[in-house]
């Protein structure tokens, strides 16, 4: 199962190639917050609880962001794979996900950060707030501060992937296609080891 972790701050273009990965390799889109508005529109449990709490101000713990996540796992167990689109932000979040996905006898096959100069990113929301009616693409203070959050959670979860040797940083500026095809030559690269290693736990088995 091919599962990538796609990360890069507002304006990079992650939507755009989330679109074009989703199409080519078949794959499940995970975005933590269209979970949370789905499973709160359904009044599921997970979601009764998740509004109960954000109606109090406060945050969604992990638990219940990771038991969202869980039953889309249960749901879709013939997909090809998933992208996980802002998750996990945290190294905590980071080993919760490694967690669960062996419990389905998977993992993150790698973490995939594109990375946009800041005055390129605000640039950018500026530009798409012309049209996207978004209030925080149209303020430029609440830009950079997203910005910054972004760059601070990365820098956590980034070194974790690292370890694992997972981590890929691609430069987000340049042709779509171009940084989509490097995009795709990473994924590939990792789904070539894993048949190999697959392959030799298989021979290593039956000798």
């Amino acid at each position: 199962m091919l599962n990538i972790v796609l990360f890069g701050p507002p304006g990079a273009g992650k939507g755009t190639q989330s679109q074009k990965l989703i199409a080519r390799y078949n794959l499940v889109h995970l975005s933590t917050g269209d979970l949370l508005r789905s499973q709160i529109a359904q009044g599921t449990e997970l979601g009764l609880h998740a509004k109960k709490l954000m109606d109090e101000g406060l945050l969604v713990p992990d638990e219940v962001v990771i038991g969202m996540i869980e039953s889309q796992l249960a749901g879709n167990t013939e997909a090809n794979g998933f992208i996980f689109d802002g998750f996990p932000r945290t190294v905590p979040q980071a080993e919760s996900l490694d967690a669960l996905t062996q419990r389905y006898d998977t993992g993150v096959s790698c973490m995939i950060a594109l990375e946009v100069a800041e005055e390129e990113l605000v640039k950018r929301l500026l530009e798409r707030g012309k049209t996207s009616n978004r209030p925080d693409d149209q303020d430029e203070t609440k830009i950079r501060k997203r910005v910054t959050v972004y760059n601070t959670e990365t820098a956590q979860v980034a070194g974790f992937y690292a370890a694992q040797n997972k981590f890929h940083a691609l430069n987000g500026i340049g042709e779509i296609e171009s940084i989509f095809e490097q995009i795709c030559a990473i994924i590939d690269k990792h789904q070539a080891v894993t048949t190999q290693d697959t392959k030799q736990a298989t021979n290593e088995v039956k000798a």
